[in-house]
């Protein structure tokens, strides 16, 4: 099996993880839900609220857990407040290193700083997720990290995730910006990102974007297609992929009875606000809100 295809297969997975799967994430809530990443990472940026773990080998009266305090400073034995909000955990390490070793504490002090709660940085996962809301973000979180915390895609969820990167001009509610992602035409790639969720699925590892400090993640809703007549479980279904075949869509409802006419199906369309009435093959691509209607055969 190629690297290619076990990634999409995880990510597939993961993309699709059923309620057992949401029900073991903690619901977002007026307290930000503390969730551990898979992996620290050194370039993370410490702020205010992160707890963190500090080793200090062989002096384990020097090792410890401290929170950062709102003006992102904390107390450390010996050297007292250290101003740290802003620095990467390895920039953290370097001051407490300096600064044991300028007051003559330590000559070589052999001391790691990592993270155990992720509070100062947050992303806001909405749209079609089990558990939308706000989540920290934690360490070089990408996509794919950022819906399994939300309990994955729902079946009502189209094949697009929008990314919308903070900046200072956003509109905000909740701390969540507001922005129209529906319209393509307006897509800035600089602040936001469109992501094929199929193509994530597929294996390919360039959709699996990484994220930043107070991202928003919109999982867009498919839009619906139309089945009626002689199939068996007519109503509305969600288009999920893009180049939907009018078979594709025929199957989503059951598939055509014994008494339906597959060489007169019929699509009706509504384009620029004229009703089109379009005799379709079974190859033939169907449109979101279009209608399907398979008629009766003759006898």
């Amino acid at each position: 099996m190629s690297d290619r295809v076990r990634a999409g297969t995880a990510i597939a997975l993961m993309l699709g993880a059923t309620v057992a799967l949401g029900a073991q994430v903690p619901a977002p809530g007026p307290g930000l839900p503390i969730v551990q990443p898979s992996a620290q990472s050194p370039n993370y940026v410490v702020g205010p609220q992160d707890v963190l773990i500090i080793t200090f080998f062989d002096q384990p009266e020097m090792t410890g857990k401290f929170t950062v305090e709102a003006d992102g400073s904390f107390t450390y034995p010996l050297i007292g407040r250290v101003n740290v909000g802003g620095m990467t955990l390895r920039g953290v390490e370097a001051v407490l290193r300096k600064v044991l070793i300028d007051q003559g504490y330590y000559r070589d002090p052999q001391l790691a700083v990592a993270v155990e709660t992720y509070r100062s940085q947050r992303i806001y996962i909405v749209g079609e997720v089990r558990t939308p809301g706000a989540y920290p973000l934690s360490g070089d979180m990408r996509l794919v990290e950022a819906l399994a915390l939300a309990g994955s895609t729902l079946p009502t969820a189209s094949g697009e995730a929008v990314v919308v990167h903070a900046s200072s001009d956003s509109v905000l509610v909740n701390a969540a910006p507001i922005v129209d992602v529906t319209d393509s035409s307006k897509s800035d790639p600089d602040h936001v990102l469109r992501v094929d969720l199929r193509e994530l699925e597929n294996g390919d590892l360039t959709q699996n974007v990484p994220l930043r400090n107070g991202d928003t993640i919109f999982v867009l809703r498919a839009e619906n297609v139309y089945v009626f007549g002689q199939v068996r479980n007519p109503g509305a279904y969600p288009l999920r992929q893009k180049n939907t075949t009018v078979l594709q869509a025929l199957s989503l409802a059951g598939g055509v009875t014994d008494r339906g006419a597959t060489g007169r199906i019929q699509i009706v369309r509504i384009a620029d606000g004229k009703k089109l009435e379009i005799r379709a093959e079974l190859t033939d691509f169907v449109q979101p809100r279009d209608t399907i209607i398979v008629p009766e055969r003759f006898f």
